[in-house]
């Protein structure tokens, strides 16, 4: 469901949450004078979650409390220094047991601690609120309400309780729960409008990935599955999942061209706006070199490029393509080319995505690529979705009119025993294939486009030779049988590179 519907189906006004991709998966905020239970593991970011929150209230001129039952005032103020805010406009209203509570002989005896303590709680809570008359509360945490309350009915009649007493005077609750109750409480979330799941998938190596899942919203639509976010200096930020219908737009239909006219040739006339190429081969073989020189090309004319690299430094690919006469470096710096270097280990693949965005809605990229799809797939936790999330990025740079360009090595060097990490082949609208061949005692390349959607391609077989300061595309290699196979037989003359060598 696009944005509009989204928008047009929601009748209830929203409260802005104060975080932007959050407001995005809740089409537009939470409905406004509800309570919702937001649960998660310690850690997950639901103080920081609902300190943003009722910091976008106090910057609107609302009235906001944050009832903090487990931890006291210096440690909410911590945690707000550590992002950089004052709690300047939000009342916090601390909950403890005083000294004297906790002296022996000021024991309960005739009734239960948790009858005496319990009722003291909620009625103080609930004079806080007469007195602040909040629009916005936050509570952290439901564990403290469940100890005191003892049994499970007691605690749902009171947490039903608040939630008619909350919503009679118009407040927008959110309830923290840290799942000490266990994995899901089912009449909680009954009872709650909405449900925000926080979670942490662990990983064997790297940052532990984080993600959020809206599992009830009642009334409402929203944005389905899990996003990806992170806690960073500053607060929580959300990168919601990449729906492609949403981003269809209206773009001139053209080619992009490369620095070598016998690559285009190739392609017919080059390779189409709106349409995704992977350039697939064994490590060495050129991909990244042809790549770069599709991004050096569009800067050339004036577009803007955006190259992600997972394996290559920066400053190594730029000296590289120096060497072959496509240095980057001037582009770079008048903001054509746009390099970001990609660490996998500390990457979710929501955040990658919206990297990606970043680059076309906010600095206009023309040209996506992608070097490599190996590191990209050390980045996915869970491998079996790798294509589904590629198919949606693919979806939305074709719908935006991008060229993107994916590069992905195969495992192996020559011979029919070249194997790929994993088959995206499917996914692309064009193939580019290089292969390593031998001949006369030396290690050559050879490229060819095996696919092409919607288009006429060359399908002869050509030698690549990257070296002497340029790229250079040979004619095709018609004197020889069993090229992709490399050991070909060699039928006729020498080819027209036969005589370069490559100098990088």
């Amino acid at each position: 469901m696009n944005r509009a519907q989204m928008k047009t189906i929601a009748e209830d006004p929203r409260v802005s949450t104060g975080i932007e991709g959050l407001d995005d998966v809740l089409g537009g905020g939470f409905p406004e004078g509800h309570l919702f239970l937001v649960e998660g593991v310690p850690g997950s970011g639901k103080t920081t979650l609902g300190l943003q929150f009722l910091m976008e209230g106090a910057r609107l001129g609302e009235s906001v409390l944050y009832v903090t039952l487990s931890e006291s005032r210096d440690e909410i103020e911590k945690v707000a220094r550590s992002h950089g805010w004052s709690l300047e406009g939000i009342s916090v209203y601390e909950y403890a047991a005083t000294d004297g509570n906790l002296r022996p002989e000021d024991q309960y005896s005739a009734f239960h601690p948790s009858d005496i303590e319990f009722q003291d709680t909620t009625q103080t809570i609930l004079r806080t609120v007469d007195d602040t008359q909040p629009r916005r509360i936050v509570i952290d945490s439901l564990s403290e309400i469940r100890l005191l309350a003892g049994d499970s009915l007691r605690y749902r009649r009171q947490v039903l309780a608040l939630k008619h007493y909350f919503t009679s005077r118009n407040c927008t609750v959110l309830l923290l729960d840290d799942r000490t109750s266990g994995r899901n409480d089912q009449q909680l979330q009954s009872i709650a409008h909405g449900v925000l799941s926080l979670e942490k998938v662990m990983r064997e190596f790297g940052r532990t990935r984080r993600r959020l899942e809206v599992e009830k919203m009642r009334g409402s639509t929203y944005r389905q599955g899990y996003h990806d976010y992170n806690i960073e200096t500053g607060g929580m930020v959300v990168f919601p999942r990449l729906v492609p219908a949403e981003h269809e737009g209206t773009f001139t239909d053209g080619y992009i061209e490369s620095v070598s006219p016998g690559l285009d040739e190739l392609w017919g006339r080059g390779i189409e706006r709106g349409t995704s190429t992977l350039f697939l081969g064994p490590a060495g073989s050129g991909k990244s070199s042809l790549a770069l020189s599709y991004a050096v090309a569009a800067a050339r004319r004036g577009e803007v490029a955006a190259v992600f690299l997972f394996e290559e430094w920066t400053r190594l690919a730029c000296k590289r393509a120096a060497s072959l006469d496509i240095d980057p470096s001037p582009y770079v710096d008048r903001g054509l080319i746009c390099f970001e270097q990609i660490n996998p280990a500390e990457l979710s693949p929501g955040e990658f995505v919206q990297h990606v965005r970043d680059t076309v809605e906010k600095r206009g990229a023309t040209v996506v690529v992608i070097d490599s799809l190996n590191g990209l797939l050390n980045a996915m936790p869970e491998e079996q979705y790798i294509a589904m999330q590629m198919r949606e990025l693919l979806a939305y740079l074709n719908h935006r009119g991008v060229a993107s360009i994916l590069v992905l090595a195969q495992a192996g060097l020559v011979g029919s025993n070249m194997t790929s990490p994993i088959d995206l082949s499917y996914l692309a609208d064009n193939v580019l294939l290089l292969r390593y061949f031998e001949m006369h005692g030396e290690i050559r390349k050879a490229l060819s486009v095996v696919k092409k959607r919607g288009g006429v391609h060359e399908r002869s077989i050509r030698e690549l030779a990257l070296g002497k300061g340029k790229i250079e595309v040979g004619q095709s290699l018609t004197d020889f049988r069993g090229l992709l196979t490399g050991t070909p037989v060699y039928l006729g003359e020498e080819p027209m590179l036969g005589g370069a060598r490559d100098a990088v």
